[in-house]
C-alpha cells in the first residue's frame, strides 16, 4: 500500500535515453528512417505523441499509403518505391488483401518492435529543444500514459513529425503557404504570396447490419448540407478515404487551429451522414450504420523547412537531373482549394508529369540548423512543389534516405550537410541503392559484391518470339498498347490477329518516349491503316523505322469497337499493356489538357489495368527479343526502366537456374536477391481490397547450393520483393547456385538481382 500526506510540489520521473538517432514522429516516414538507421547498426529512439504507428496511414486517420504509383492512373510505370516502404506494402499485401487498418497498425507496429536497435516511445510528445548555438543537444518529451518524461540526447536528430515541432522548436527556417510565381518562376504558383494551405480531412466508415438503423445526429451535426456546393454528389457507398474531400480549415493555422478544424470536421461528417440516412434520397442506406468516425483528422499542409535546396515546379514537370539525388517522387501537383468542402471549385487540382522526378538530398536537411534530418512532408520544397512530394510513400521513401544519411554521417563523424559538401553523395546513393532504394538515373556500382566478378551460368533464359493467344479476343473498346523493351536498331516485324463481323479499319501505331525512360508515348515513328475483313485476320507489320537507344517502344491499336484482338494469359517481368484509358480518381481523363500559361505538360495517359484484366496482346515477333539474359542481375537495376533488367527464365525449363563462380573460393556471409513483385501495383494499404496476396510474377520457391552440392540455404513461400540472408557461420565454396520454381505455369521465373557478400 502507498499512502501520501504530503502536500509539497512534486515532479514526474525523468529518464534520460541516448541514441545515435532521435527520430521524432511514428508515421510512415519516421518508421522508415527509423528502422533503414536501425539496420545499419545505428541505435534510434522512435517517439511517436500518438497510441499508434502509421499517422495518417493508421486506423486513427485511415488513409491509404500512395506514391508515385497514383492509383495506376497515371504513365509512371514500375514506379512503386522500394525499400522498406515497398516491404511494408508487401507485406500488408500478404497478410491484409481487405485493407483492414487495424491489421495494419499490427503489422507496423511489428515491423519497429522486431528491430533490436530501435527504442518506441509511444503516447510521447517532444515539446522542448536543447541547443548549443545552431545544434541540437537533446528534445524533452513527455508520456501521458505513465507519467514519465523524457530527455533523449544523440549527435543527430529527424523530424518526421508532420508539423515539425522539433524544427519549430529548435530555430529551423521554416514556410507556410504559397511562394509567388516570381521567386522560383513556377508558372503554376499565385501571382502573390498567400498564406491558405491544403486543410484537413476526416473520415468515416459505415456498415451494413441487414436489418433496418435508425440515426438521430448530435446536436452539433451540420444542419444546411446546401452549403456543401457538392452535395448532390453524395452518395451512400462512399466511406474510408474515398471521403477525401470532406476537407477543411486551410484558411486557418492548420498547426494551432486543427481542433477547431477537427470540430467543423466533425461538425461536417455527421451533417453528411444525417443527410444520407434521413433525407430520404437514399433508401439503400436503411440498413447502414456509423461504425467509425476519425478522433484525429488527417493533415496535408502546414510547415515547410528550408534546406539547401527548395523542390519547385520544374524539378516535377521536367523531371530535372540532380547530382545528390536519393529518391524519387511521381504524384501529381495536387492543391485543394483553402475552402476545402465549402469552396465552389472542385476538391483538387490535379496535373500530372510525364515521368517520375528526383528529390536530392539537399531538401533533407534545415539549412541552419547543422544536425537536424527533414523527413516527410516538411521536407524542403515549394507548395506547388509539395503538392506532389507530400503523399506519404512519397514521403517515407524520402525518410529511408534521411535514416541512411545518418548513417552515413555516424561513420564519418561528420554533419549532414557535409555528405553533399565534401562529395560523399555516391557513397549515399550506393548504399541507399543496397538496400533497396531504386534513384532514378543511378546505377548500383558496389565493389564489395561478389557477383560482380563471378561468371554467370543460367540453365536457359527467355528469347521472347511469341505470346500466345490463349484467351478469347477482346473488342478495342478502348485502346491498348503494348510495351515491348527494344535495343537500338530497326523494330523487328511482328504480327497478330484480329476479328471482326464486318468490315473495318484498324490503325496500328509505333511510338516512343520524348524523354527515355518515362513512359509518355508522344513520339510517333509510324501510323499503318489495317484493312481488317470479316473473320480472322492476320495483320503482319514490317517497321521501316530505328531508334538510336535501348527503350520501350509502344505498339499502339487505336480504339475500334468493331475489332477484336487475341489476348494471352502469359504474364512476363518487363513485359506490359497499357491503355488510353481514364481515372477521375487522380484527375486522368484519357488526355491531360493544360493551360498554356501553367508551366504543365499536355499528353495523353497510357495506363496499366489491374489484375485479372490487362492482359498482354497476344504477338510474334519475325525476331526474338534478347533482353532477359543472366547478365541483368548484376547491371546495377532492379526493376524495369528502358529495359526488364531481369533474368528471366524459360518457360519450358523444368528447373531453371543461375550458377555464380569464382576461381578461388569465397568465404560467404551474406546475400541479397531482389525478386519481382510488380512495382505497378500501387498495393493501397487500407479500404480497397486486392484481388491476390502475393504478385504473379513473384518467384515463391528456391534453394541455393554450394559447390559441392550441398544446400545452404532454402525459401518456401516467399513473397517479398527482397530476401536478404546472413550466414552464421561462412559458406565457403568457388560457386553458389540457386535453383528456382516458376511461379505458375503463365509465368517464368524472374530474378532482378543477386548481390554476394564476405561480410554482414
Amino acid at each position: 500500500m502507498i499512502r501520501s500526506a504530503s502536500t509539497e510540489k512534486r515532479s514526474c520521473p525523468l529518464v534520460t535515453l541516448e541514441a545515435g538517432l532521435i527520430v521524432t514522429g511514428g508515421g510512415m516516414s519516421g518508421i522508415c528512417c527509423a528502422i533503414t538507421a536501425a539496420r545499419e547498426g545505428l541505435e534510434v529512439v522512435l517517439v511517436q505523441d500518438r497510441s499508434v504507428l502509421g499517422g495518417n496511414a493508421s486506423s486513427e486517420v485511415r488513409l491509404w499509403i500512395l506514391g508515385a504509383t497514383s492509383h495506376m492512373g497515371n504513365n509512371n510505370r514500375w514506379a512503386r518505391e522500394g525499400g522498406v516502404i515497398d516491404e511494408i506494402l508487401v507485406e500488408n499485401m500478404y497478410r491484409n488483401p481487405e485493407g483492414n487498418p487495424v491489421i495494419l497498425d499490427a503489422i507496423l507496429l511489428d515491423k519497429v518492435v522486431a528491430e533490436p536497435n530501435i527504442t518506441l516511445l509511444l503516447n510521447t510528445a517532444v515539446y522542448e529543444v536543447e541547443k548549443s548555438g545552431n545544434t541540437i543537444t537533446a528534445l524533452k518529451a513527455f508520456c501521458s500514459q505513465n507519467q514519465t518524461e523524457y530527455k533523449l540526447k544523440a549527435p543527430l536528430f529527424c523530424d518526421a513529425s508532420g508539423d515539425g515541432v522539433v524544427g519549430f522548436l529548435s530555430g529551423a527556417a521554416f514556410r507556410m503557404g504559397a511562394e509567388p510565381m516570381e521567386e522560383f518562376n513556377e508558372l503554376f504558383a499565385p501571382p502573390e504570396s498567400y498564406g491558405e494551405l491544403l486543410g484537413h480531412s476526416l473520415y468515416f466508415y459505415s456498415k451494413d447490419t441487414g436489418r433496418p438503423v435508425k440515426f438521430v445526429p448530435p446536436a452539433f451535426a451540420l444542419t444546411d448540407i446546401t452549403a456543401i456546393p457538392r452535395f448532390r454528389h453524395f452518395n451512400a457507398q462512399d466511406y474510408g478515404c474515398k471521403l477525401w474531400w470532406i476537407e477543411y480549415g486551410g484558411r486557418m493555422d492548420t498547426v494551432y487551429d486543427t481542433e477547431k478544424i477537427k470540430w467543423e470536421l466533425w461538425k461536417i461528417v455527421y451533417g453528411v451522414w444525417n443527410h444520407i440516412k434521413n433525407s430520404g434520397e437514399f433508401p439503400e442506406a436503411e440498413t447502414l450504420t456509423l461504425e467509425w468516425v476519425g478522433m484525429i483528422p488527417g493533415k496535408r499542409e502546414s510547415r515547410r523547412f528550408e534546406g539547401d535546396y527548395i523542390l519547385r515546379q520544374q524539378d516535377v514537370i521536367e523531371q530535372r537531373v540532380h547530382e545528390d539525388a536519393v529518391a524519387f517522387g511521381g504524384w501529381s501537383l495536387d492543391l485543394h482549394p483553402s475552402d476545402g468542402v465549402y469552396a465552389d471549385q472542385p476538391g483538387c487540382t490535379q496535373w500530372h508529369s510525364k515521368g517520375i522526378y528526383q528529390i536530392p538530398y539537399r531538401c533533407l536537411y534545415a539549412g541552419n540548423i547543422s544536425n537536424l534530418f527533414l523527413a516527410g512532408r516538411i521536407i524542403s520544397v515549394s507548395h506547388v512543389a509539395f503538392g506532389s512530394s507530400r503523399v506519404m510513400a512519397t514521403s517515407a521513401y524520402v525518410a529511408q534516405a534521411a535514416g541512411m544519411a545518418a548513417v552515413l554521417c555516424t561513420q564519418l563523424g561528420c554533419a549532414p550537410a557535409a555528405l553533399y559538401r565534401d562529395g560523399h553523395l555516391p557513397a549515399l546513393q550506393q548504399w541507399l541503392m543496397r538496400s533497396g532504394q531504386f534513384i532514378p538515373g543511378i546505377i548500383a556500382n558496389d565493389t564489395t559484391d561478389l557477383v560482380q566478378d563471378a561468371t554467370i551460368v543460367a540453365s536457359s533464359e527467355l528469347f521472347l518470339s511469341v505470346l500466345t493467344a490463349d484467351t478469347a479476343p477482346a473488342p478495342l473498346d478502348i485502346a491498348v498498347a503494348q510495351l515491348l523493351p527494344l535495343q537500338p536498331g530497326v523494330i523487328p516485324a511482328f504480327s497478330l490477329h484480329a476479328y471482326s463481323e464486318v468490315p473495318a479499319v484498324l490503325q496500328i501505331e509505333i511510338r516512343i518516349c520524348s524523354r527515355n525512360g518515362s513512359y509518355t508515348p508522344d513520339v510517333t515513328l509510324a501510323t499503318y491503316d489495317c484493312t481488317i475483313q470479316p473473320g480472322r485476320n492476320c495483320i503482319q507489320l514490317e517497321p521501316e523505322v530505328e531508334i538510336d537507344q535501348a527503350q520501350y517502344v509502344f505498339i499502339i491499336l487505336h480504339k475500334n469497337p468493331l475489332v477484336s484482338i487475341s489476348r494471352s494469359a502469359q504474364r512476363i517481368t518487363g513485359i506490359l499493356s497499357v491503355f488510353n484509358t481514364i481515372n477521375p480518381a487522380v484527375s486522368n481523363y484519357g488526355k491531360q489538357s493544360a493551360p498554356d500559361n501553367i508551366g504543365i505538360d499536355s499528353f495523353e495517359f497510357w495506363v496499366a489495368q489491374r489484375r485479372p484484366a490487362g492482359q498482354n496482346l497476344a504477338f510474334r515477333l519475325k525476331e526474338p527479343l534478347q533482353v532477359f539474359g543472366p547478365a541483368n542481375i548484376r547491371n546495377g537495376i532492379a526493376r524495369p526502366t528502358t529495359q526488364p533488367n531481369a533474368w528471366v527464365a524459360d518457360p519450358d525449363d523444368p528447373s531453371p537456374a543461375l550458377t555464380l563462380s569464382w576461381k578461388t573460393i569465397k568465404h560467404i556471409k551474406k546475400l541479397i536477391l531482389s525478386f519481382d513483385t510488380d512495382f505497378d501495383h500501387p498495393m493501397e494499404s487500407v479500404l480497397m481490397s486486392h484481388p491476390e496476396h502475393v504478385m504473379v510474377f513473384c518467384v515463391r520457391d528456391y534453394a541455393i547450393y554450394d559447390d559441392k552440392g550441398n544446400k545452404v540455404f532454402e525459401k518456401k513461400g516467399n513473397y517479398q520483393t527482397r530476401n536478404s540472408i546472413a550466414f552464421h557461420e561462412a559458406v565457403s565454396t568457388t560457386s553458389l547456385t540457386f535453383r528456382f520454381t516458376h511461379p505458375s505455369a503463365h509465368t517464368p521465373a524472374a530474378v532482378f538481382e543477386i548481390r554476394v557478400y564476405e561480410n554482414n
